[in-house]
């Protein structure tokens, strides 16, 4: 039993980054824009949260400076998709590469100014984002383990896709949110500002998906500084979306099954069977792609899915 509690909380801790990317993703998508540039916008992230930590020896600086590196980073890619209609495959590809180039550049000039040839964050950061441990709840046996256990990102995150499950589906904005990647050119024939929503949902996007980078570069690494540091969860991420169905309240989900892969191989007594560990490092990445596969299979059932209908198609208002 202990195993599996284990188990369960390592699951949770290792999904947390996918959860981000997963609603970042989810928020582009639900205004028709596929962006496969969630590595790169965690990338940026990750390293705007991680030098604002270290910098500034403090955590909510840091989880700013990582939400707005990300909304940064999406800016450029609504700004050239939405105004000036690029495609939106190739500029999200390119969109990846430049992000994670530009935080690798960042970290080698920020490396080389270090007295020791290391950036390790300070310990008042470390200290912040430990494990909680609540005093009477974290106590409890069983549950206290599995709920107050986590270190900060994790209910952050588990919050985010609550609060944006609630604004997609029970608000107005939400609505007009979701009828832009049904049909844009309806809504903007009600009054609904297309383009600003989509700026808006966008940039809104990239920012979680910033905060999800900034887990990887300070909690994963041990607050370590390293190169490509998010390490392709962006990508898994941007598949999870589909798994989830384009809902974040079911990215908890299934960001925490895919995050139950990624620490499978530490739960797997070598006594029982011996698999090596490059099978279970390919594992999340092998359900990507089965995933991918599922989903393109099933495009006949379409109805069924919450995928928008224009997902992926530049809008112009002359075509209306």
């Amino acid at each position: 039993m202990d195993m599996i509690i284990k188990f369960l909380c390592a699951a949770i801790s290792s999904g947390t980054p996918l959860l981000f990317g997963t609603v970042g993703e989810i928020l582009n998508e639900k205004v028709g824009h596929l962006n496969l540039g969630v590595e790169g916008m965690m990338s940026v992230g990750a390293c705007a949260g991680f030098m604002a930590g270290y910098y500034t020896d403090n955590f909510l600086i840091a989880i700013l400076a990582a939400a707005v590196g990300g909304m940064l980073t999406a800016f450029i890619y609504a700004l050239l998709t939405v105004t000036f209609m690029t495609n939106q495959n190739v500029t999200g590809l390119t969109l990846t590469i430049f992000g994670v180039g530009l935080a690798n550049l960042i970290g080698v000039f920020a490396l080389a100014q270090s007295p020791n040839g290391t950036l390790k964050l300070p310990e008042t950061i470390t200290a912040t984002i430990a494990n909680l441990n609540i005093p009477g709840l974290s106590d409890i046996p069983v549950i206290g383990t599995l709920l107050f256990s986590y270190n900060p990102f994790v209910y952050i995150g588990i919050a985010i896709a609550i609060l944006l499950q609630f604004y997609l589906y029970k608000t107005k904005k939400g609505l007009a949110v979701r009828s832009i990647g049904e049909n844009p050119a309806t809504a903007d024939a009600v009054g609904i500002n297309v383009n600003l929503q989509k700026y808006l949902n966008i940039m809104l996007g990239g920012a979680v998906c910033g905060i999800g980078g900034a887990y990887c570069s300070m909690i994963i690494n041990g607050g370590v500084w390293i190169n490509d540091n998010v390490g392709g969860l962006g990508w898994i991420a941007a598949a999870l979306v589909i798994f989830a169905n384009w809902k974040p309240g079911m990215a908890i989900f299934g960001s925490f099954v895919f995050g139950a892969l990624r620490v499978l191989k530490f739960y797997i007594p070598k006594s029982v069977i011996e698999i090596p560990n490059a099978f279970f490092d390919m594992l999340p990445f092998l359900m990507t792609a089965l995933v991918l596969v599922v989903s393109s299979a099933r495009k006949s059932s379409q109805r069924k899915s919450q995928m928008p209908s224009y997902l992926g198609v530049n809008y112009f208002r002359e075509d209306r």
